[in-house]
This record gives C-alpha cells, structure tokens and sequence, in this order.
C-alpha cells in the first residue's frame, strides 16, 4: 500500500509544484472556455468534472490508500454525495450536531464498498436528516462585500445554505486552492475566524473539508469552509493564545510522552475535567486550569525542517493513545467516541502538508495546532491510562483470529453501518500504520510491529460489530462513571 500524498513528495518541490499549477491552470481555462468547445466535448466534461455544484468521484481516485474501485461503485458514491449535497444541511438537530454522510460514503468507497453497501449506508444515515434551507435574502450579498470576525452571520447555523454559496460562488471563480490560501491561510481577520472555527466542533467542520481536499471535489470543500463558518470559535481563542505563548525552544519531549505525563506536570490540570461537566474543555479545563493548560500546551513547537516526522509522530500517537485508552478492567474494551475524532482526522493533514502551493510555515501552525488539540482532549477526556501492555495482551476472538493483516477485516467491517464513525477509524489506523513504517525505531513509536497493528483493528472490531450495549463508544474514558453501563469480560 503506498499513500497517494507521497507520490508528491518523491518529486522534487520544483516538479510537484508545476504539476500542481499545471493541474489548476487547466481545470481554470476548461472553466473559462468552454463555450468555444464543441457541444459533445463540453457535455462529455460537464458528466465528468467535478464543480463546485457537482459532486463527480472517478473509480481512479480512492483517496491516499488507493485502493482499486469500480466505475458502478464511483457513479453510486457520487450519486449519493450529489444527493447529499443538495438535499440535506450540515446539522441534522437543533444541538447542532453533525451530518456525517460525505465521511461515511467516501471512507467506505476509499476501503472497497460495494455499490450496494454505499447505498445501504446512505438510506441508515439520510432519514433523520434536516432538510437543505434556501438562502436568505442579501446575505450572499453583503458577504461578498466583505466581513470579519464581528460578521453577525458567522456562528450561527441558519446562515449556512449563505456560506456555502458564497465558498461555492467563489471557488468557481477563483479555484478551490486560491480560495483556501485566502480564507483559511492568508492570516487576516477573516481567514482566521475561518482557521479557529476548523478545530471547533470536535474537529467536523476540519473532517468535512478533508474530505474535500483529499478528493479534490470543489463542492465539499465550499461545504467544508461553510461549516468552518457557522460554528464557535471559543477552541480557536486559545489556541491563538497558545500559539502567541510558545516559545521557540527545540522540540524534546516527545509527543506520546506528553500524553503519558500531563498528571506529572500538574495534577490541577489532569483533573480539571468532571464527568458532569457539559462541555469538559470549555466548563472544565478552560474554567479550572486554563493557566496550566496553556503552559502544558505551549511546550509543543514544530520547526520546519521536521514537518515530515512531526506528523507522522501526530499521526502515530492519535492511533495510540485511542487504541490505548480503550482498555478498563474489568469491562470489555471500548474505543472513547471524542478521542477517535483526533485519530479520524489525521488524512486531512497528511493531504494538507503534500500541497507544495502551501508554505512551510503554514503547514507547521496548523499542525501545531492539532498537536494542541489532541493534548487538550485526551486532558478533557479524563486522562484515561494508556495501556499499551493490554493492546499487546489482547486476545481476539476466535472469529477473528484467522485475520493476518487488517485488511482481511474489513468485509466485517463494511457489514457495520453506523453513521461511519467505524470505518473512519479503520481507515485511519491504516494510514497510520503505513506512516509509522518509515520511522521504526524512533522513540515516539508505540505501536511497533504488524501483529499490534492487527491487534488495534481487532480490539476495535470487537467493540463494534453486532449487537453492543450500551452504545458502539465510551465517552470520557478516563472516568469511572464513562463505564458503569458497559459489560464486563466474561
């Protein structure tokens, strides 16, 4: 298995660069001129290419596993985001909580699913949805005017069929790429109410964009940055605050070791959490402990001329400490629902930092500030112990023991059809056990060898396959409470 983001960086900058400016520039001039083309080439490209109104997935692009798919499996996959896209909003209650089909259906494609195990996902997931709203009238308008932080649009949910029509409005004039280096990168007061909001909401308006970026399909990006827009932007504030209190010191403490000592640099900070605590980062750590939280954090510097280890050291220790902390005796082990959303948004970032149009020091502030981040949700989450020793003790049942690589598991695994939190996880652990490889024997490296690498896959398929009680996920590990309704090993 080979990723598709290192196919970039096996060339050198000069050439990865040309093929990527080479790549927009066609896609631009096809945009602008297709009037002068004949009427059955433009008709041939308008049922093939991707736009910011049509969601077009080609059976060649799986996503960086790149696995093989079939042409029926690429027409279901873009029938149903199409769907999606037109149909639904990108919260599904009045809680604001998430509509996850795109993550399902491409997760699920980028693994093998058949065309009738996309559609059977699709149907689990499309009727609780809330129905797509219109625009409101001017406001598509007077964003195109400009607007900042104090833009009275942003945050608030009933404003996204505005957002997305703006991003849908001007990635088609400008191409996805320029308009994520001018409301996501650019560093002025807009781009960065966008870049604070990508890290709220547990990481979905990030997950959403993605999905985006790694398929290249200009509609979910637009749907992506929409999202980004009507969420909060409290997480963003501290981690500014983070970023402006880091020092420049070289990086020493590895980042699995952060994880293993948050107790040790301050007891106040690793119990700031509560388990009845509505939102354990915001009414927990940043009420309790904000001060230790922003020491403890500060310590994480990514410099340059690292970027390549860095993430795949974040990467590494995002499928670790989930794996790890899924473990409580007595119970059945359970992966912990909120520290999965750090390992399943990892592709993101391996996309992000191949794109040689982005700059180096770009790449490393939004990673800095997903290392934060993970710091302070493992912190949120109670601090669960992380059992490494368990992971490699662990038996599997005998039904799955025949499994010599994940992959034999993942036929199981396509029969769960959840909201595609599941298979999210799968597809994370592989990207992460294939990052791992080039780094074995570097002190960060917990996961070392195939068989533990199996074993995670298996620890996570038998806390979600068939009937589970009292629900596929811990919450909040790291407290006793998380665990009281959840069976015990016979």
């Amino acid at each position: 298995m080979a990723l598709a983001a290192s196919a970039l960086r096996s060339t050198t900058p000069r050439q990865a660069g040309f093929l990527q400016v080479l790549g927009h520039n066609l896609r631009y001039l096809i945009r602008r001129h297709q009037a002068i083309l004949p009427l059955s080439i433009r008709a041939r490209l308008a049922s093939t290419m991707a736009t910011p109104w049509q969601i077009r997935v080609p059976a060649s692009d799986t996503g960086l596993l790149k696995w093989k798919q079939t042409d029926e499996s690429a027409a279901k996959v873009s029938e149903l985001l199409q769907k999606d896209l037109e149909s639904h909003h990108v919260f599904f209650n009045a809680e604001g909580f998430h509509n996850h089909i795109v993550h399902s259906l491409l997760t699920l494609y980028a693994t093998g699913a058949s065309p009738s195990t996309l559609e059977e996902a699709y149907a689990e997931n499309h009727s609780y949805q809330i129905k797509a709203m219109d625009t409101h009238s001017g406001v598509v308008e007077e964003l195109k005017k400009g607007w900042t932080e104090g833009c009275p649009y942003l945050s608030k949910g009933k404003y996204y069929p505005d957002f997305l029509r703006f991003f849908q409005d001007e990635i088609e004039a400008k191409g996805w790429e320029k308009v994520l280096l001018e409301y996501v990168f650019k560093g002025d007061e807009r781009s960065e109410a966008i870049f604070g909001r990508l890290f709220a909401g547990f990481l979905h308006p990030l997950i959403q964009l993605m999905y985006g970026i790694e398929w290249q399909q200009p509609a979910i990006i637009a749907e992506g940055l929409a999202q980004a827009a009507v969420h909060e932007n409290r997480v963003g504030g501290f981690l500014t605050k983070a970023e402006q209190a880091a020092t420049a010191s070289a990086h020493t403490t590895s980042l699995p070791e952060l994880f293993e000592s948050v107790g040790q640099f301050s007891e106040k900070l690793a119990t700031s959490a509560r388990f009845d605590d509505k939102n354990k980062i915001y009414d927990g750590i940043f009420v309790r402990a904000p001060d230790e939280a922003l020491e403890f954090v500060k310590q994480v510097k990514v410099h340059e001329d690292e970027l390549d280890e860095r993430l795949a050291e974040m990467v590494h220790s995002c499928a670790y400490v989930a794996a790890a902390a899924a473990f409580h005796q007595p119970n059945k082990p359970k992966f912990d629902f909120f520290l999965i959303h750090h390992l399943n948004s990892i592709p993101f970032f391996v996309t992000l930092l191949s794109f040689p149009w982005l700059r180096d020091y770009q790449k490393v502030r939004i990673l800095e500030w997903k290392i934060r981040l993970d710091l302070i949700q493992y912190i949120a989450r109670g601090c669960p112990p992380l059992r490494l020793d368990a992971i490699k003790s662990f038996v599997p049942k005998q039904d799955s023991s025949f499994a010599t690589k994940p992959a034999d598991l993942l036929p199981r695994f396509h029969e769960i059809i959840d909201d595609g939190h599941t298979i999210k996880v799968v597809r994370a652990l592989l990207i992460a056990q294939e990052l791992s490889r080039k780094y074995a024997g570097r002190p960060w490296i917990r996961i070392a060898d195939d068989e533990t690498w199996l074993k995670v896959h298996q620890i996570l398929l038998q806390g979600t396959e068939g009937p589970q009680e009292p629900a596929l996920w811990v919450r909040s590990a790291g407290f006793e409470e998380a665990w009281v309704n959840v069976p015990k090993e016979r």
